[in-house]
């Protein structure tokens, strides 16, 4: 049997959240079957397996961040062993974005025990606690002591707590006792086997009140890392150092945070009173800051005396008025709030409304059906909508263009890519369709229903919804007589298609039964003016209603 290694793939350059591992340690899979789902902040993706076999071992977890290369899992294949990494090469080559995700067998090997130097004093039960493995020959630096000289502690207490780089950890106690003497201060850089502190032993004969190792707890850094701990080796005596004052912390004394939390907290003007901790006995972590900063980020603008900002919407206790469910949202559909929101506020939008006769475009549709059939392919109405949205943007340049330089420049773009948005089950995705001038009916028709399969699917890369000129959202199939889009900045344009319906039309002589297809044109006002806004929709409806000036 072989294991072998399964990776991310490219997938755009960004970090991904694992949101769902889709197999377990022991499962049968095969290839390309799905792995785990990666959610960016534009599309959320299976990473397939790149092998067929058994599941031996998950490097990730979830809600951890991934890029290209991270490993994802071990598969034990019936192949030669060629593939998979020794363990002292993947545990020399872990990757800070790998780091984070330890599995089970890892975490074993993280909090192997750390036992003190079993030499007594003179007496027979003051005991020396020395720095424990660490995993790393360098120095790090100790943030925090927890204890003070006196206390009395249980088996498995913080002592102190060491940062790296990479992580935070703290080092507990391997026994339970009474702290006589503390060697090592705060701010100190230490290594492994550097002399902590002494204890004495709450037990009469001096040994430690366990024969079980003390575990060296990891936190994962924003970084992500781990600290490997195995059993001490003896130390060198070191002579005993007196203990240091701990100054008193003015910001916020009550708060249970280490120095290089504290430091970062003034840095960023957070008050720790109004943080809640995430660490070990509620310790707050460089983490709770960095969510804590996000959150007022992310809250909309307080009301002020003067008018100014936009008050936020009181919160409402449902549950008075009966029974309710809550239910956490997607990350993509946060993501697509926020989206819309801020275009919303930023962009001054106008809409005009028309409708196109279609009656033609539907015909021709439909005669074409069998052909479409032994292309393998369905011809929709989209592929139309899209070669007609590329004419209209070539005769108005305005429309694929960009605000630039904080509004003071304006970005022409020689080319037609053109965004299709799709309603799936993980929120509303925008894949966009490169090149729509340059296609054919048939190639974009096979292109539309391609991209929306691998979208509803959750196979999109970060890529695929990028670079877009203009955005068409289609209700087509829901219904609706129209609707205002919401411009799908930096983009200056969207059009809205609804459900196309037959009404009677004038022709000057009696009213004819003509299928009416309606459109809604939203548009940037910074950038498109109402002139601008008729002729493109003018041109784009003259077009539907006859599709050999698509030709022209």
């Amino acid at each position: 049997m072989a294991k072998q290694q399964v990776t991310v793939p490219d997938i755009g350059g960004a970090e991904a959240e694992v949101i769902e591992l889709l197999v377990a340690v022991g499962d049968e899979i095969e290839l390309e079957q799905g792995l785990i789902v990666l959610e960016s902040d534009k599309a959320s993706m299976e990473i397939p397996s790149s092998a067929a076999g058994v599941v031996v071992e998950l490097l990730v977890t979830e809600g951890q961040q991934l890029a290209e290369g991270a490993p994802v899992a071990v598969i034990e294949t019936a192949g030669e062993e060629t593939a998979a990494p020794d363990d002292a090469t993947a545990a020399g080559d872990a990757t800070p974005s790998d780091a984070g995700g330890a599995t089970a067998a890892q975490a074993e090997q993280t909090s192997v025990a750390a036992a003190p130097e079993a030499a007594a004093q003179e007496g027979g039960s003051v005991q020396r606690v020395p720095v424990p493995d660490i995993g790393t020959d360098e120095a790090v630096e100790l943030i925090e002591v927890c204890v003070s000289v006196g206390d009395s502690v249980a088996e498995g207490d913080s002592l102190v707590v060491l940062e790296s780089d990479k992580a935070s950890m703290e080092v507990p106690s391997p026994f339970a006792g009474t702290i006589v003497s503390i060697s090592a201060a705060e701010g100190s850089s230490v290594r492994q086997g550097d002399l902590l502190l002494e204890m004495e032993s709450a037990n009469a004969a001096g040994a430690p009140a366990s024969d079980s190792a003390a575990t060296v707890a990891t936190e994962a850094t924003k970084e992500g890392g781990k600290a490997v701990s195995s059993p001490a080796e003896p130390e060198p005596k070191a002579q005993a150092m007196p203990q240091p004052e701990v100054a008193a912390d003015t910001d916020a004394g009550s708060v249970y945070a280490g120095p290089a939390v504290r430091k970062l907290a003034r840095e960023f003007g957070i008050p720790l009173v109004e943080v809640s901790g995430s660490g070990p006995r509620g310790r707050v972590v460089k983490e709770d800051l960095h969510g804590f900063v996000q959150r007022r980020l992310s809250q909309p603008a307080a009301a002020a005396g003067s008018g100014s900002g936009i008050p936020t919407l009181p919160e409402v206790d449902f549950a008075a008025f009966g029974e309710v469910e809550t239910t956490q949202r997607s990350k993509l559909d946060k993501l697509t709030a926020s989206n819309m929101q801020r275009s919303w506020l930023n962009v001054p939008h106008v809409t005009q409304f028309d409708d196109a006769d279609i009656t033609e475009l539907e015909a021709f549709r439909a005669s074409m059906k069998d052909e479409a059939q032994k292309r393998g392919t369905k011809l929709t109405p989209m592929p139309f909508l899209l070669k007609a949205c590329a004419v209209a943007l070539r005769d108005n340049p305005k429309f694929c263009s960009s605000l630039a330089d904080g509004g003071e420049s304006l970005v022409y773009k020689h080319y037609v890519h053109i965004g299709m948005a799709v309603d799936t089950p993980a929120g509303l995705m925008v894949p966009v369709i490169r090149d729509v001038d340059k296609k054919t009916i048939w190639e974009l028709a096979e292109e539309v229903l391609e991209v929306a399969t691998r979208a509803r699917e959750r196979k999109l890369m970060p890529g695929d919804m990028q670079g877009g000129c203009f955005t068409i959202s289609s209700l087509g199939g829901i219904g609706g007589n129209g609707f205002t889009p919401i411009v799908n900045a930096p983009e200056v344009g969207i059009l809205g298609v609804s459900r196309a319906a037959m009404k009677p039309v004038w022709d000057g002589q009696a009213f004819v039964p003509r299928k009416m297809l309606p459109l809604s044109l939203s548009y940037d006002h910074r950038v498109i003016n109402g002139g601008d806004g008729g002729r493109f929709l003018s041109g784009l409806v003259a077009l539907l209603g006859d599709i050999r000036r698509l030709l022209m």
